[in-house]
């Protein structure tokens, strides 16, 4: 079962499916994202699709929520990741919140076929001013959110009212540095280059992962904890080789194309030949190397 608002001002028992809905309000923004550099197509929500499922293991071996508790995802997207989370806590009470209603849209779609038996709560609204009173979610979920913010900082610091004291935030980010590959070449590394210096024109940050135990930190969290979590694909481990390099990696340098040579950042012949090289790590004998980094803290005065 799935329920869907706008942005609202619910109180905490308003919250509760069968509850009658609060009265919207319109979408406002206090602060606004970067440009989703991505993009929004429906290859990009196969991109992510392919990534949450091919990564499920690494990334959400640990992930557990008690039965009862009351979980917030930010940024949930097109639903990529909710899938596992609801999996990770079927006796959760899960709200997932994106200012998208396309995303969202494609999200409850998403859930409907991959976890029909979901109770999820889906909310439009913006994280800076969420709908919900404080202290309301015992465990917030972050994941690829923060790289698109142009003030993460202050994002994190805006999660903390919603979140009770001693609740837990996860925070799972990538960083585009970790990356390295075989058959090496300047040219596949200039496209790496091109794509976070995008990002960064955009106002995001395709290297946050090396930042999350600082900012948490800086926002007033405790018992700030942050490992890595390596992705090595390589011919010994063919679906990761299909599901990352081939359905995940490549094709976000594939999507800015455009934007790059617009941008002046190469030119075309450059780009061309900096993804044929960079495509042969997904070849027979290519390699590639990825971290991403899982953050969890724990909101002051529990």
């Amino acid at each position: 079962m799935t329920t869907s608002h706008t942005s609202t001002s619910p109180t905490r028992s308003t919250l509760a499916p069968d509850a009658p809905p609060p009265a919207p309000r319109p979408l406002t923004t206090t602060v606004s994202p970067a440009a989703y550099v991505h993009g929004y197509s429906v290859r990009e929500s196969r991109r992510l699709a392919d990534q949450a499922d091919t990564l499920a293991g690494l990334l959400h071996a640990d992930t557990f929520f008690p039965a009862g508790s009351s979980v917030l995802e930010v940024g949930c997207g097109v639903g990529a990741q909710t899938v596992h989370l609801v999996k990770a806590g079927p006796g959760a009470r899960f709200v997932a919140v994106d200012r998208s209603a396309d995303s969202l849209a494609r999200a409850r779609s998403h859930v409907a076929a991959h976890v029909p038996e979901a109770d999820v709560e889906w909310y439009r609204a913006d994280l800076f001013e969420l709908p919900f009173p404080d202290d309301a979610f015992d465990h917030l979920f972050v994941c690829f959110v923060l790289e698109h913010l142009l003030d993460p900082a202050g994002a994190l610091v805006a999660l903390r009212r919603v979140l009770r004291p001693g609740g837990t935030l996860t925070v799972i980010e990538g960083d585009h540095g970790s990356a390295f590959f075989h058959p090496d070449s300047h040219r596949a590394r200039a496209v790496v280059d091109c794509q976070v210096r995008l990002q960064s024109a955009a106002g995001g940050d395709a290297l946050i992962g090396r930042r999350l135990e600082p900012l948490l930190t800086a926002a007033g969290y405790t018992d700030v904890e942050v490992r890595p979590r390596t992705v090595y694909a390589d011919d010994a481990h063919p679906a990761l080789v299909e599901g990352f390099t081939r359905n995940t990696f490549l094709p976000v340098f594939d999507a800015v194309r455009e934007q790059a040579l617009a941008q002046g950042l190469a030119a075309p012949e450059e780009w061309d030949a900096g993804m044929a090289d960079l495509r042969r790590i997904g070849d027979r004998g290519g390699v590639l190397h990825y971290a991403f980094l899982k953050a969890r803290a724990v909101a002051p005065g529990g």
